[in-house]
């Protein structure tokens, strides 16, 4: 619904502007429920919304050669997807799709870009937020270059846990290959690995964190890289 009433805001990053910033940005804002494997960008096209997050996760791909893609970012309440607006360019160069069904607040990108200008605030969340997903995106390339598969699952089953706040989420091994770049027959036997050394258990689409601390110590350093990060980003602001 357009123009939704003033409730408790999901989005850590709304959440952040003052209050008067948030109240001038709520009649362009719209809340929205989005579907698994939804896509809301398209790479090289025109991006018409963007998207604040609530309960919903949304994965950031790249493609190689038109044909094989990797997750490069992911956006949970914490942050905003079509942070390309933001820096004043109107295409999207990732696929955005939905990986956790949910919802989100959507507003028009030229609303955006016209109240941007107005708020200091809102500048200064989008621009920290789109430093936090720029390390992220650094700290991916590097991880899928020099990690195994199954540190890189255990860093990507860790990251959602911490987005969507859960132990258990559904996933099929195809989106997950998708996610980590990888043949499906590698996610098969790195997720047996994981489910031998009881850090997991896979049934059905649906995977159940098991053991936490275990999976963390079978993560790459990458996962403890980012997370610091985003807790040091979200701090109390003195």
């Amino acid at each position: 619904m357009a123009g939704a009433e003033v409730v408790a805001i999901q989005n850590r990053l709304l959440a952040n502007l003052p209050r008067k910033d948030y109240l001038r940005l709520l009649p362009h804002l719209e809340r929205v429920d989005l579907a698994y494997s939804e896509v809301l960008h398209e790479p090289h096209t025109r991006i018409r919304h963007i998207y604040f997050p609530n309960d919903s996760l949304i994965s950031l791909l790249t493609s190689v050669e038109n044909h094989r893609v990797a997750e490069v970012g992911l956006v949970g309440a914490e942050g905003i997807v079509g942070v390309p607006v933001v820096l004043g360019h109107l295409e999207s160069p990732f696929l955005a799709v939905v990986q956790g069904g949910g919802t989100a607040m959507r507003m028009k990108a030229s609303d955006l870009v016209r109240e941007s200008v107005k708020s200091v605030a809102l500048q200064r969340e989008c621009f920290r937020f789109t430093h936090l997903l720029m390390a992220q995106i650094a700290q991916t390339a590097a991880c899928n270059r020099f990690h195994v598969v199954t540190q890189r699952m255990a860093r990507w089953l860790l990251t959602t846990r911490d987005r969507v706040n859960a132990n258990q989420f559904r996933i099929t091994h195809e989106f997950l290959a998708r996610m980590l770049g990888v043949r499906r027959v590698g996610v098969t036997e790195a997720a047996g690995t994981l489910q031998k050394r009881k850090l997991i258990s896979y049934s059905r689409g649906t995977v159940t964190i098991l053991d936490a601390k275990g999976l963390t110590s079978a993560a790459c350093g990458c996962y403890k890289t980012v997370k610091d990060l985003y807790r040091q980003a979200q701090a109390p602001r003195r």
